[in-house]
């Protein structure tokens, strides 16, 4: 059975920034003594930051965030919450000043063609996709889950959507839930919890063991035969804007010579 998901409270601009800062330093798991030295600070001055008897410095309160790893959507909230204005924009993919990372996930995205490649956001919803997606989805039986925003891991785990297609769903299944469960306890965000205990409640079958070989694949039946697919994530390395930090690129490579070769078929090659 998949582990019940207990998160903290979301962090907000109307938390204190002290307490914003103790609920980060405790989802990562750092002592006040291990963060103040990996900051250059006194644990005494930060033990004052998170009880509100100091007021840190904008400098010190990214520094402190960068330490932690919050994400950059969070790291706004600290400054809010502090004082200070948001440190990083937020912009739509189709805004002129992020056209070049948009051609960037457009370039991969159709470079990787016939095999199937699509950009998701923090909530895993589908912001684009290339040719090789759509021959996967013929079978989706519920037309409400391709309904604009899709969301791939509700499409992927719902008996409506692929789920009666992936070969190997008992396996899937536990990858999907436990992959979902470690990002929203990183990230905090209730939106990502909601999703995991939506998708958990669907209920199914799970792997009793881990899934041998080198990767857990996703096999998938289509009118082509039997898929076998291989999954990575590509994400921007050194963004500075939240939309941009918050997209991955789901790209999948054929585990063998027979998808390979259905892959092109599928695609009409």
């Amino acid at each position: 059975m998949p582990q019940t998901l207990v998160l903290a409270k979301a962090s907000s601009a109307a938390s204190p920034v002290g307490a914003q800062l103790r609920a980060w330093r405790q989802r990562r798991r750092r002592s006040q003594l291990d963060l103040a030295l990996d900051a250059g600070i006194s644990q005494r001055h930060l033990s004052f930051v998170e009880s509100g008897r100091a007021r840190p410095s904008r400098d010190m309160l990214l520094h402190l965030a960068e330490q932690l790893e919050v994400p950059l959507r969070e790291r706004n909230a600290l400054l809010l919450a502090a004082g200070f204005a948001p440190r990083y924009a937020e912009r739509g993919l189709d805004d002129p000043a992020l056209a070049p990372a948009s051609q960037v996930v457009a370039t991969i995205l159709r470079g990787h063609f016939p095999n199937p490649a699509l950009a998701v956001d923090r909530h895993w919803h589908m912001l684009a996709a290339n040719e090789a997606v759509a021959p996967l989805l013929a079978g989706v039986a519920e037309p409400a889950l391709l309904a604009p925003p899709v969301n791939v891991l509700r499409l992927s785990l719902h008996p409506g959507g692929l789920a009666p297609a992936i070969l190997n769903l008992p396996v899937w299944r536990g990858h999907i839930l436990g992959r979902l469960q470690r990002q929203a306890q990183a990230s905090a965000d209730p939106v990502l919890a909601a999703l995991h205990a939506e998708l958990t409640a669907l209920g199914g079958p799970l792997a009793a063991e881990p899934a041998e070989g080198i990767a857990v694949p996703l096999e998938l039946a289509t009118r082509e035969g039997a898929l076998s697919l291989i999954g990575t994530v590509t994400v921007f390395g050194t963004p500075t804007e939240v939309t941009l930090a918050e997209l991955a690129i789901e790209a999948f490579y054929p585990a063998d010579a027979v998808t390979a070769a259905r892959l092109r078929r599928l695609c009409g090659g």
